[in-house]
């Protein structure tokens, strides 16, 4: 099922077994190594343009706001009240990006043999999230894609890790949070699934390359399932309480 270029969010057709909320970055492939090092300069450069600040001073804005409000257009918007929808398309620039996607067969076999409904849900923009879905040979195999442009309630973007923003979302696609298993790089996004009762699935072999382990400590009780790769999705198992289970091979 090939996704369209404009897509409303919609109720699921099939809202009997398990809800797949898949983010895209370091959690199907890898950005970290490359693509957000270009985002980053990116944003940067874009933020000293439309401030008329030096980049050191770009960085610092892009960072602080970053860590403030989840994500560095939201401390755009809050303190200078620029186009989110520019700001987006010029600080993922393409086809830069994609010279950096490379498809994964085993990735591709392993989210076809799961069972259920499988949607990306990403911080990203659109056109970047789908222009990766595509060169990665991804985008046939899920069947909604959320960027943050659908990530907007009452007027205001409320991406990842909003609680609200998850409970509206399960709310438009006609699902129980129960149902839902969230898969991440991401432990904030996680524990606001786990407050909504969701499954939730800790990638770790791209967003946790360099950390030390005790960067993790103590996301036990968020995480009900620990994978290395998101190519293991398909042999997780799930009891009804969530139990936690890891699994350390590739």
């Amino acid at each position: 099922m090939k996704i369209a270029k404009r897509q409303a969010l919609s109720r699921l057709k099939r809202r009997q077994g398990p809800v797949w909320l898949l983010d895209l970055d370091n959690t199907l492939h890898d950005a970290g190594t490359d693509i957000m090092p270009k985002v980053n300069q990116a944003m940067t450069q874009w933020v000293a343009r439309h401030l008329t600040v030096d980049e050191e001073e770009a960085s610092r804005l892009r960072v602080a706001y970053w860590k403030r409000y989840g994500a560095t257009l939201l401390g755009m918007i809050e303190h200078h009240a620029i186009n989110p929808h520019a700001f987006l398309q010029e600080t993922h620039p393409l086809p830069d990006l994609l010279s950096m996607v490379r498809p994964h067969k085993a990735l591709q076999d392993s989210l076809r043999r799961l069972k259920g409904s499988k949607l990306i849900l990403t911080n990203a923009p659109r056109h970047y999230a789908q222009a990766v879905l595509h060169k990665a040979g991804l985008d046939a195999l899920v069947e909604q894609l959320i960027c943050i442009e659908d990530m907007r309630f009452a007027g205001q973007f409320r991406p990842k890790p909003s609680v609200a923003m998850l409970n509206m979302l399960c709310a438009r696609l006609g699902v129980s949070s129960r149902q839902c298993r969230l898969v991440e790089d991401s432990v904030e996004n996680l524990r606001a699934a786990r407050r909504l009762g969701m499954q939730t699935i800790l990638v770790l072999e791209h967003g946790w390359q360099g950390r030390p382990r005790s960067a993790h400590a103590g996301s036990a009780r968020l995480v009900t399932h620990q994978i290395h790769s998101a190519r293991q999705l398909s042999r997780l198992t799930f009891a009804s309480r969530g139990v936690a289970g890891v699994l350390k091979t590739a």
